[in-house]
C-alpha cells in the first residue's frame, strides 16, 4: 500500500461546490451581517461572514483561496460597516489562510473539531482586529473579551447548524 503525502491527500479530500454557492452563500452572510443587527440588537455578537469564511476555506484546504475568500468578504464587510475600510479584510484574510492550512493537516469532518476550529478563529479575528486598531492604527476602541468569548461561541453555535447544511451542497464525484 502506498503512503498518501500531504499534497494528494489534500487533493483527494477537497470538497467542491456548485459556482454560484461560492458567490451567494458569502451575500447571503453579508446581507444577513449589515441588516439584522438594525433589527435585533443582539444578533451583533453574531459574525456570519466570519463562519462562512472558515467554512469554505476549511472545506477547499485551499490557502490561497482562503485568502481570497477572507480578503473580499472582509472587505465587502467593511464597505457596509462604518469601520475603516480594510480591517475586517486583513483579519478575515489571516483567518481564511490559517484555516485552509489547518485543513489541509488534520480531517475536518468532525462537528466537534469544526466547531473548536471555528471557535478558535473567531478569537483569533478579534485579536487580529483589536491588534490592528489599536496598535498598528493608534485608536482607541471600546472593546470586551467577554463579549469576544460569547461572539466566539455565537460563531460557533451558527456553525454547529450552518456547516452540516452547506455539506449537503457538496458534488459528489
Amino acid at each position: 500500500m502506498s503512503a498518501l503525502t500531504a499534497r494528494s491527500r489534500r487533493d483527494l479530500e477537497i470538497h467542491r461546490y456548485p459556482a454560484p454557492l461560492y458567490v451567494l452563500v458569502p451575500v447571503i452572510a453579508l446581507v444577513l451581517q449589515a441588516l439584522l443587527p438594525r433589527f435585533m440588537g443582539r444578533f451583533a455578537l453574531f459574525d456570519l461572514p466570519l463562519v462562512v469564511t472558515i467554512y469554505f476555506a476549511l472545506s477547499r484546504r485551499s490557502p490561497v483561496q482562503g485568502m481570497f475568500m477572507g480578503c473580499l468578504v472582509g472587505i465587502f464587510e467593511d464597505a457596509l460597516t462604518q469601520h475603516a475600510i480594510g480591517i475586517n479584510g486583513i483579519a478575515k484574510t489571516v483567518v481564511g489562510f490559517l484555516a485552509a492550512s489547518v485543513g489541509i493537516r488534520i480531517d475536518v469532518e468532525n462537528n466537534a473539531i469544526r466547531v473548536m476550529l471555528n471557535f478558535v478563529f473567531s478569537l483569533l479575528c478579534s485579536a487580529i482586529y483589536l491588534f490592528i486598531y489599536h496598535v498598528l492604527l493608534g485608536m482607541n476602541i471600546e472593546w470586551s473579551w467577554v463579549s469576544e468569548l460569547l461572539k466566539a461561541v455565537g460563531n460557533s453555535i451558527i456553525a454547529l447548524v450552518l456547516f452540516p447544511l452547506l455539506d449537503r451542497f457538496q458534488i459528489r464525484d
